[in-house]
């Protein structure tokens, strides 16, 4: 089945013609948790999957820009993505920290705003909070430098855990200045006003984009997702695309409930690459 006929919506069959009709000003924007690597339970051993660079590498010198838009570090992500010096990835943009840092593939640099001082705060006083509300074995902390997330997959009862800490972790963030942005099995303690959908945004402005296609899979891409229904509203046509698990789980329901296309996994996202560049050619 080609991809137009698994679309499921009109509005993401216009985005789809668009992206066709204009490849040079359109822009790819893709998730990297979920979306490019398989999630797995220890967030420093994720990879992207095999196929994602060869598909990125055969899509990108045919479209305006392919750009990851993640809360993780962005060299981070560059490293675990494999895009550094990868042929046809030279103009290849990484958004870490939901853009407060950028990697470029063409200078293989970093640029980014001054770490925010709550987080710091946070840093020091999240494992005694924690030890306090009797996090039990399994509940860990991700330190992405200008984000700390709280997860909570290896516990024994993850998802009770996670209701547990929502309310503790939210009055820490905001006797700090942060926020919590919840996802699957996870609480993140970060900046206000910094999210994927700012990120996308800025980034589109300066390519002044045409056709946008995002993909996501966890509640943190809803703002991006929200960004490109917005440039819908106003006449860009725009694809959304929700990276469902492949675990026998459903997807999260508020995306793939805004979806225009649900896919299984990264897998599924290499194979919608692939299938936009036999499009393109």
């Amino acid at each position: 089945m080609g991809i137009a006929e698994q679309i499921t919506t009109q509005a993401g069959r216009t985005g789809l013609a668009g992206l066709l009709a204009d490849p040079k000003s359109a822009v790819v924007g893709l998730d990297f948790d979920g979306t490019l690597a398989p999630i797995v339970a220890d967030p420093e051993r994720a990879r992207a999957h095999p196929g994602v660079v060869p598909a990125l590498s055969a899509l990108a010198p045919l479209i305006g820009a392919v750009v990851v838009v993640t809360g993780r570090p962005a060299a981070t992500a560059a490293s675990y993505g494999g895009f550094a010096a990868a042929p046809g990835l030279e103009h290849l943009t990484v958004l870490g920290h939901y853009g407060a840092e950028r990697w470029d593939a063409s200078s293989n640099a970093v640029t980014a705003a001054p770490p925010p001082p709550g987080v710091t705060a946070v840093r020091d006083e999240l494992p005694s909070l924690l030890r306090e509300l009797g996090a039990p074995e399994g509940t860990f902390v991700e330190d992405k430098e200008r984000a700390l997330a709280v997860h909570t997959r290896r516990a024994p009862d993850p998802d009770a855990l996670l209701e547990q800490l929502r309310g503790p972790l939210g009055e820490l963030a905001h006797r700090r200045g942060l926020v919590v942005e919840p996802g699957r099995m996870v609480l993140e303690l970060r900046p206000p006003g910094v999210d994927k959908g700012v990120a996308l945004r800025e980034f589109l402005a300066e390519r002044d984009a045409g056709p946008v296609l995002f993909a996501g899979d966890d509640l943190g891409d809803l703002a991006a997702y929200a960004e490109v229904a917005a440039r819908r509203g106003a006449g860009h046509p725009g694809l959304l695309v929700c990276s469902g698990p492949v675990t026998g789980e459903p997807p999260v329901a508020e995306l793939a409930e805004r979806a225009d296309l649900v896919v299984a996994g990264p897998a599924g996202v290499v194979d919608l690459l692939n299938g936009l560049t036999e499009l393109l050619r």
